[in-house]
């Protein structure tokens, strides 16, 4: 419920929070908040419609307003519609919290990093390309290979890295996880490695999957000697940031012969045309559509809600990653 005001003080006024067209038919109730709807993709009708906005929720498409939320007055806190937030930190107005959308993406993000594990595993680019030129051709490049009774190593073991996790159990695979810091196992895996064990880990996987945020120690956490750890024929899954990986070097053991990759999320991005990894053997890309996933809408509703309500009856955001220290409850 929300607080009561003090005897003797002026009532305080109703939040307003800004939120995306798309995102009200998945909002739950929540009383004592004006929501004001605003369409993301409109650069002239500020969200709020030029009134002062509380809260602003971002689209799962950010639209202009990631880059302009300065613009919009009165703004006290921001929620992104997207795991990584490292992209939005540069346009954070000062003295405005932001949230990242925790729990949103793990279903439709771990969806696609086993799509990309089975498509890598199973050859299926190669049969794409020989069903477009009208051939039936059973053979494929390199060994047969199954994502049954593979050893998959998993770096970031927060929510999508879980929900992975459990899809990669059902497919019969041994899971390594890797988080920060060595911790005791849950219901999936014994163990959950510390970050520092990377090195005797790496030697031991047929598959390695990024799924960790990108910050100053992540970025280019599997560099060259990391890469050149992995034993012959791994593959390399990245479905977290693009700099968490030396792009370069491993482009260099693709086009060698040594790796493979796939990739959902590149360094540079958007791939200029012509880009080697467009075309080098062994790599998949996708163009980051680890979210784009209608399963993603009605989750970002149910987190959004659970935000509103926060912010309303504590006058703080969950899962805060930026902006000043929230105020004790």
């Amino acid at each position: 419920m929300p607080s009561s005001t003090p005897e003797g003080a002026a009532p305080r006024r109703a939040p307003v929070a800004a939120v995306p067209e798309e995102l009200l038919a998945h909002l739950g109730p929540v009383e004592g908040v004006e929501v004001l709807a605003y369409d993301h993709t409109d650069g002239d009708v500020l969200p709020g419609g030029g009134r002062d906005v509380d809260l602003l929720a971002l689209s799962m498409i950010a639209g202009p307003w990631l880059r302009r939320m300065g613009e919009v007055p009165g703004l006290r806190a921001v929620v992104l519609a997207s795991a990584g937030y490292e992209h939005a930190l540069p346009f954070l107005p000062d003295g405005v919290r932001l949230a990242n959308a925790v729990g949103v993406h793990d279903t439709a993000t771990s969806e696609l990093a086993l799509a990309l594990l089975l498509a890598a595993q199973r050859n299926l680019p190669h049969h794409v390309l020989r069903q477009a030129d009208g051939v039936w051709d059973r053979s494929v490049p390199g060994p047969w290979r199954s994502l049954a009774d593979s050893t998959v190593l998993v770096v970031g073991y927060g929510g999508i890295g879980t929900a992975l996790t459990r899809r990669l159990l059902a497919c019969e695979c041994d899971v390594l996880a890797v988080a920060s810091a060595d911790r005791a196992g849950d219901g999936l895996v014994d163990r959950v490695h510390g970050v520092d064990r990377l090195p005797e880990l790496l030697p031991r996987a047929d598959a390695v999957v990024l799924t960790l945020p990108l910050t100053e120690g992540t970025r280019g956490l599997l560099g060259a000697a990391e890469l050149a750890a992995l034993p012959d024929q791994a593959l390399v899954v990245n479905v977290a940031r693009g700099p968490v990986v030396d792009n370069d070097a491993l482009l260099a053991e693709c086009a060698a012969g040594r790796l493979r990759a796939a990739l959902d999320v590149t360094d540079p991005e958007p791939l200029p045309d012509g880009h080697p990894a467009l075309s080098t053997p062994g790599v998949l890309v996708v163009p980051h559509v680890g979210g784009a996933s209608p399963a993603s809408l009605p989750r970002m509703g149910s987190y959004l809600t659970s935000q509103l309500t926060a912010y309303r009856d504590e006058g703080r955001l969950l899962h805060q990653v930026a902006g000043p220290a929230p105020h004790p409850a």
